[in-house]
């Protein structure tokens, strides 16, 4: 299994000789057919110019069928603007895929253009972008462009860190970027019976499934539009001069660790600790992803919130963080429009009843347990989130993992976070409803982003941000 891997940036010489990169994003991955409206004349290797006007393409066999303003039939449609400042094109895309916010968006972006095939009858889109043109847009498509600005100058410096650590990754290999999807259905015995295994429980369900994806399987780009890697949702978003002024303030500044850059994880709200990246993906450390009390002034040591009761004391209480935040002038600034309609994003609570939950599982997991009769706790994270999770029905029981597994099984998109206690209503050994009382919003690695918008709303400047979330690091410039 290829893990994800840090490579190159080695000497702070190299670094600053750097040219900013040019991008590729891809804006929708396996459509049947994309309409897209081009603004202003773009050009095909060939020379032909198409544009301005709408055009409609569909894949047929692996061949690309346009028709609209063109009507042409190419393996590639391959457009570059003739006025690169000018000209945009505008199609409508998915965003928040499969989370709670999922909906549709017209987008416009600027740049060159690229349809390729993907199998017999599916589009994929791609954007190539210059890197900070890329930022620009990220800054306020994760946030609202009124954000204040030692924020989005701390965002700049981790988005541009997060991405340029996977391209290094990425040529460090030598190899494109792969899926990695880790799932273990073995578990190992009893301690004391060696290397024995129980590979499966007596009906065949197995008896444990831990997946985690890393990095999906961009062939033909570096990096997604939406939240699996980071929101990029065009130039509609870049209408705040103070943004623009924040990322061109921080042009070419990488967060380093040891010399490399840092693969600088993010989620909008940690629910008070920060988690480590072990929790959510491989089981690799990271001396900058670690777990902090998102606090001023925090304690020595962190409360031991992989024990179960200071996990349901922590969980259920409301203790002093920077991202609880109720002070909705600043929310505003922060959260764009379909964000800010989460309103419990600190502390949550849902409800299932038994025969939702089983549903739910047999959709997610593809395992019907029967009728689900408890939730156990088995392994948790340092902020509370829960690692493995033991599902018992009346059919069979099973350990899933890891968080953003926990979080898909047991929701119809995804709970808000894997930190959460389980209480229940009905007979206790047979329940009709199971309680879920959670806390944060997403995995929790990394900077907070409601966190951080509350320390620079508080004068706390970038640089002491970047370092409260990711200890022990530095920034460096990697082009000028």
């Amino acid at each position: 299994m290829a893990h994800l891997r840090q490579t190159g940036l080695t000497d702070r010489n190299m670094l600053q000789s750097k040219q900013e990169p040019v991008i590729a994003v891809g804006l929708i991955d396996g459509s049947e057919s994309v309409t897209i409206r081009l603004e202003g004349n773009y050009h095909m290797p060939s020379g032909r110019t198409v544009g301005p006007g709408e055009i409609h393409v569909a894949c047929e066999r692996g061949i690309l069928r346009c028709s609209g303003v063109e009507t042409l039939e190419v393996p590639v449609l391959d457009l570059v603007p003739d006025r690169p400042n000018d000209c945009l094109f505008s199609l409508e895309a998915t965003i928040g895929i499969d989370f709670h916010w999922q909906q549709r968006e017209v987008q416009s972006f600027r740049g060159r253009l690229q349809l390729v095939p993907q199998g017999e009858n599916r589009i994929i889109v791609i954007n190539h972008v210059p890197l900070e043109t890329y930022i620009k847009s990220v800054i306020c498509s994760e946030m609202n462009a009124t954000a204040p600005p030692e924020l989005a100058k701390a965002h700049a410096v981790i988005s541009r860190s997060w991405l340029l650590a996977q391209l290094d990754t990425r040529q460090g290999a030598g190899i494109a970027s792969e899926t990695e999807v880790h799932v273990e259905t073995e578990v190992r015995a009893e301690e004391g019976a060696g290397d024995s295994f129980r590979k499966k429980s007596a009906n065949s369900i197995p008896c444990q499934i831990i997946r985690w994806t890393d990095r999906e399987a961009h062939l033909l780009f570096d990096v997604c539009a939406d939240d699996h890697c980071q929101r990029y949702q065009g130039i509609g978003r870049i209408h705040s001069p103070d943004v623009a002024a924040s990322v061109a303030a921080t042009r070419g500044m990488v967060l380093t660790s040891e010399g490399k850059a840092c693969d600088a994880r993010y989620s909008k709200c940690c629910g008070g600790v920060t988690e480590e990246f072990q929790t959510a993906w491989s089981h690799e450390a990271i001396p900058y992803l670690v777990a902090i009390r998102d606090a001023p002034n925090p304690p020595a040591t962190l409360p031991p919130l992989t024990q179960e009761a200071a996990a349901r004391e922590f969980i259920l209480g409301s203790p002093t963080a920077y991202c609880n935040c109720t002070d909705r002038r600043i929310l505003k600034r922060v959260l764009n429009d379909y964000d800010l309609d989460t309103h419990d994003f600190f502390r949550w609570q849902v409800r299932l009843d038994a025969n939702q939950a089983r549903s739910l599982i047999a959709k997610k997991v593809g395992i019907d347990l029967g009728r689900l009769v408890a939730l156990e706790p088995v392994a948790r994270g340092p902020s509370g989130r829960l690692v493995r999770l033991r599902l018992i029905g009346e059919s069979g029981s099973l350990v899933i993992g890891k968080e953003l597994e926990i979080r898909r099984a047991l929701s119809e998109f995804h709970l808000y976070s894997s930190a959460f206690v389980v209480d229940t209503e009905g007979p206790a050994s047979r329940p009709d409803t199971f309680v879920l009382s959670g806390a944060g919003w997403g995995h929790g690695v990394g900077l907070c982003q409601i966190g951080a918008a509350v320390m620079a709303c508080q004068g706390i400047r970038f640089e002491e941000i970047l370092n409260h979330y990711y200890p022990g690091t530095r920034i460096v410039s990697y082009y000028l």
